[in-house]
């Protein structure tokens, strides 16, 4: 296509969820309440697990970057969301719009794969409980999250170095309510053919390549935990990957309906439920399955709560002291 005879796009502008204005404010407290509960549990569960000795573990360490990753992935979608609910046009600009992509990528292929180390854990330590302390040396979860952190960036600069490629003309409106691979690329007015050949390549190798590491590793946890003779052993084993594997079907099943399916205007407007799930719910939804589903976690947080307590205690019983003398 002739790029002369074609106005290159500036600004992009969000369909968003729904095009009802009487939803517009119900909405906007709905995703903003969703936004404080994950900041809240987030950065709860890192500080948890930062402070408790207790949840010093391999384990532990992964599940607080899981959190981290889930706090930063909200942080680049939901604030600009807010705003566009408010918002007479819902207006992001191409430069910040290719921001967001990338960043959003980051996280959403950092998550797949961290989900991966983290079955990997529960398998080492169900199935390997004598090495585990030397298999998941603090130096291999410090490969194992660099590693993570590693395929992540090469995707979203492969995804987003194919995006700026990409010309945009006329159109500017996303089928969307952030900048996301697929909405994009239906704006596109160039050949889009690299791009969905690198959706299809990487969507594969960031999807089936975790949930193979998932699911082999959980069929070796089951076959471990069925050789265990006592129903409280096995009951306790199985608690400990419960959560793991709630967090895994929620996070996979959506991302794999959005990405793994051909791109149409109707499968569009189903993939933004889908994107909700995955970008939003998710996030939300990780640090209250772990805390309500892992006895470790609820017996640190009654410690913390007990001990601050107590200082508070301690803390006006001096200010009393003080005041009567």
């Amino acid at each position: 296509m002739d790029r002369g005879n074609n106005t290159a796009v500036s600004k992009f502008i969000f369909e968003g969820l729904t095009q009802r204005p009487e939803l517009q404010i119900p909405l906007l407290l709905l995703f903003l309440s969703i936004y404080m509960v994950t900041i809240v549990g987030n950065l709860g569960m890192i500080t948890l697990i930062h402070i408790s000795s207790l949840l010093h573990t391999p384990m532990y360490y992964l599940l607080s970057s899981l959190s981290f990753i889930d706090l930063c992935q909200s942080t680049v979608i939901i604030p600009k969301m807010l705003m566009n609910f408010v918002s007479e046009k819902n207006i992001i600009s191409y430069n910040e719009c290719m921001i967001q992509l990338y960043f959003f990528l980051i996280f959403v292929i950092a998550e797949c794969h961290m989900l991966a180390a983290m079955a990997y854990d529960r398998y080492v330590a169900i199935c390997r409980p004598l090495l585990y302390n030397v298999i998941m040396s603090h130096q291999v979860c410090i490969w194992l999250v660099g590693g993570v952190y590693m395929v992540s960036l090469v995707g979203a600069t492969a995804h987003t170095g194919c995006m700026l490629r990409v010309f945009f003309c006329k159109n500017n409106v996303i089928n969307h309510y952030f900048c996301d691979v697929n909405p994009l690329l239906e704006l596109s007015c160039s050949s889009t053919y690299i791009n969905e050949l690198m959706v299809i390549c990487f969507s594969s190798f960031n999807i089936f390549v975790p949930t193979l590491t998932i699911v082999s590793s959980y069929i070796f946890i089951i076959a471990s935990i069925l050789h265990i003779p006592s129903t409280e052993g096995r009951s306790k084993a199985f608690s400990t990957c419960s959560s793991h594997m709630a967090a895994v079907g929620f996070f996979f099943g959506s991302v794999a309906f959005m990405y793994l399916q051909p791109s149409s205007v109707s499968s569009m407007e189903q993939g933004k439920v889908s994107s909700v799930f995955y970008s939003i719910l998710v996030p939300m939804m990780n640090p209250l399955i772990y805390s309500l589903r892992n006895k470790d976690v609820k017996i640190a947080m009654k410690k913390f709560m007990m001990r601050r307590t107590f200082w508070v205690k301690k803390r006006n019983i001096s200010d009393d002291a003080g005041h009567f003398s």
